[in-house]
């Protein structure tokens, strides 16, 4: 039963940090005496929003302590702002002040997105013997490959709007900025100064743009083996940390420290970086089915962890998805699914790729001798992002899916179609793409895209990915190119779930650009990020008997 309890609120209440820093925490406590379990959430964006209020609010109101602390360098906390860096400690600092507190009964859970769910999972590992659980929502734990390089490329449009966002003690505006003229700024490693300001942390960033030990002191992914509280993992298709919410999951089921945490469990519905606000994301309605109530489930996790309420939610199957195309939400135990069909299907055509209009194809026959398709990329001239797994401000590069026949209108972007399905078919689970290619540059990129084409034409985008040349063999050791030397590239392209209705077909869009989204690759060698030249490449991608680019497509089996 809801005990309806009222709230005492104490605001701006110190916290200490081991370093003699001071940030500052408002706490929403149940009117009564005894003790409470506690709900931690940290945020850089004010624990003064309307909506942390509410939450606390009603945290309280269920007979939960909620604690809402400022990250470092934020708002009403002390210290200086630098994302990440600080936050594995800061984070066990104040779980360990949480549970030595009079009304905490020295079990906390964390909850939170984005931000809000960094913290979380990065605190994790250092074992507070207060953590009982969290609810990570959106977001990655291996920072270099999941928001900053993925692929090797500058995720420039997150890391720049969201970067100037947060470039002082409290919220930024970031509407002052031409953005497609700011997005555009060389060389990369100035593009800060738009802000008014220099950002130390972006400076390092494009300083560090191979993972060393500065992205690794960050780095969660290797750490699951110390994590011992479960983890209830929120995500999104059209998120751009779709792939990590199932990284996350996975690590913590096959490595966790403790039975506890190895029954963890994932959540992923149609939705962006904004989870479950409304049944449309981009220009498609998944219908009222799409809609769940996300805070409802995360109290059900916590009364399981914190409460000892035996709610059934840990018995309930560890995964559940929402499938696109058919609209409706299905139970998993495991990803990728074990009963998936791996399918190749192959690059096909006559040399006339370029565009929609071209003669591209896929099939699941291996190709013979076939001409190569040519296309230029220009730095000058990118191809634009239209929607796709992006983040954080869609009034500035709208995310989600969206119609892609002008994009794939250019003579840039080679187009792979298979023939109209026969039948509903599902495509379920992560997909990489296996690209043969030359170019004439010492470095280049290449990016690829999964499309689900109507039976009207309406082109609607699944999920996307880029490979930077130069990080083709290990992401902590660039090789050169040598120029019009044929390489192979593995391109992960993303993961959905998605029925292809029977008269719609797939098409693989491949290009090297998609901008901004990623910044553009200026094909020099030239240091990365302090240089301003760049050049035109001539790329040729190849399927043939001897190089036989295909997809690994997770096709599911009818049921």
């Amino acid at each position: 039963m809801n005990p309806g309890y009222e709230v005492e609120m104490r605001l701006n209440v110190n916290t200490p940090m081991r370093d003699g820093v001071d940030l500052s925490s408002d706490l929403y406590l149940p009117r009564a005496r005894g003790q409470f379990p506690t709900i931690l959430m940290r945020t850089p964006y004010s624990n003064n929003m309307d909506i942390m209020i509410e939450k606390g609010r009603t945290l309280a109101n269920h007979g939960y302590a909620c604690v809402i602390q400022d990250t470092r360098g934020r708002w009403d906390s002390d210290g200086d702002h630098y994302p990440f860096h600080h936050d594995a400690e800061d984070g066990f600092d104040t779980q360990e002040w949480v549970g030595a507190q009079e009304w905490s009964n020295g079990k906390v859970g964390m909850s939170g997105s984005s931000y809000g769910g960094l913290v979380q999972l990065i605190s994790a590992p250092l074992r507070s013997k207060y953590l009982t659980c969290t609810v990570p929502r959106v977001i990655c734990s291996d920072f270099f490959s999941g928001l900053v390089y993925p692929g090797g490329a500058l995720q420039l449009n997150v890391a720049m709007s969201w970067g100037m966002r947060t470039n002082g003690r409290t919220a930024q505006s970031i509407e002052y900025h031409n953005w497609t003229e700011a997005f555009r700024e060389l060389p990369i490693y100035d593009i800060d100064e738009l802000s008014g300001r220099r950002l130390q942390f972006w400076k390092d960033w494009i300083d560090h743009p191979a993972y060393d030990d500065y992205w690794r002191a960050i780095d969660v992914s290797d750490k699951w083996g110390e994590v011992a509280a479960p983890a209830l993992n929120m995500g999104g298709w059209f998120d751009l940390y779709a792939s990590d919410t199932f990284d996350n999951f996975n690590g913590m089921r096959a490595n966790g420290r403790t039975p506890e945490a190895r029954r963890s469990k994932a959540i992923v519905g149609p939705w962006p970086h904004a989870l479950s606000q409304s049944t449309k994301t981009g220009d498609i309605d998944f219908g009222a089915q799409s809609m769940i109530d996300l805070d409802a489930i995360e109290m059900r996790w916590f009364d399981y962890w914190l409460k000892g309420i035996d709610n059934g939610i840990v018995d309930e199957a560890p995964i559940r998805l929402f499938v696109m195309g058919a609209n409706l939400w299905r139970d998993e135990r495991e990803w990728p699914l074990a009963r998936t069909d791996w399918q190749k299907w192959y690059l096909h055509s006559g040399g006339r790729a370029n565009s929609a209009r071209g003669d591209g194809a896929l099939t699941t026959e291996p190709p013979g001798a076939e001409r190569p398709d040519n296309f230029t990329y220009d730095p000058e001239h990118p191809v634009q992002t239209v929607g796709g797994n992006n983040c954080c401000s869609p009034h500035i590069v709208p995310w989600g899916p969206y119609d892609q026949r002008g994009v794939e209108m250019r003579n840039d972007v080679l187009c792979f179609t298979s023939a109209p399905f026969e039948r509903d078919t599902e495509i379920t689970g992560p997909i990489t793409l296996v690209l043969y290619a030359q170019t004439d540059a010492p470095d280049t990129d290449w990016t690829a895209k999964i499309v689900d084409v109507s039976s009207t034409g309406y082109a609607m985008n699944l999920c996307d990915g880029i490979v930077r040349a130069r990080y083709r063999e290990s992401r902590t050791d660039p090789a050169p190119l040598t120029p019009n030397k044929v390489y192979e590239y593995e391109i992960e392209v993303g993961v959905t779930a998605n029925v292809f209705r029977k008269g719609h077909a797939l098409r693989l869009e491949v290009s090297s650009s998609n901008f901004p989204r990623f910044d553009r690759n200026l094909n020099t060698s030239a240091p990365y990020g302090k240089s301003a030249e760049m050049r035109v490449a001539r790329q040729t991608v190849h399927h043939s008997r001897d190089y036989p680019s295909h997809l690994a497509l997770p096709v599911i089996p009818a049921s």
